[in-house]
């Protein structure tokens, strides 16, 4: 059975790209979120075995949504998308408990590569 995952991106564009990649290598995409509040409820609703989860975000910023993910669920598998340079999100998101980030413009293999190693 394939891996489920959520997608968190507050842009449409991302979410599309990071689905691409995703389901051309044979995961599920069972959801997708645009906000931090979407992407709590949409957790709760589809208990994927992943989720992307971009840094900024309205609403809601991906920090926060991590820490209420692992509060509903302390084994939630999370990969932080961030844009270059935000560094300092980025440790506060793995100190939250992200098992790792991915860096925006997405590369093919490097989300692969995060996506197995969260999923091992």
């Amino acid at each position: 059975m394939a891996n489920r995952i959520l997608i968190v991106d507050d842009a449409a564009f991302m979410r599309m790209m990071l689905k691409d990649i995703l389901q051309k290598n044979g995961y599920e995409v069972v959801a997708e979120a645009a906000d931090g509040l979407q992407a709590v409820q949409r957790y709760q609703e589809f208990r994927p075995d992943l989720v992307t989860l971009d840094i900024t975000m309205p609403e809601m910023d991906g920090i926060e949504a991590l820490r209420q993910i692992r509060a509903i669920d302390p084994n939630a598998r999370v990969i932080m998308c961030s844009a270059m340079g935000q560094q300092a999100m980025v440790i506060d998101a793995i100190q939250a408990g992200a098992r790792d980030f991915i860096v925006k413009p997405f590369q093919a293999e490097r989300v692969l590569e995060a996506v197995r190693k969260a999923l091992a």
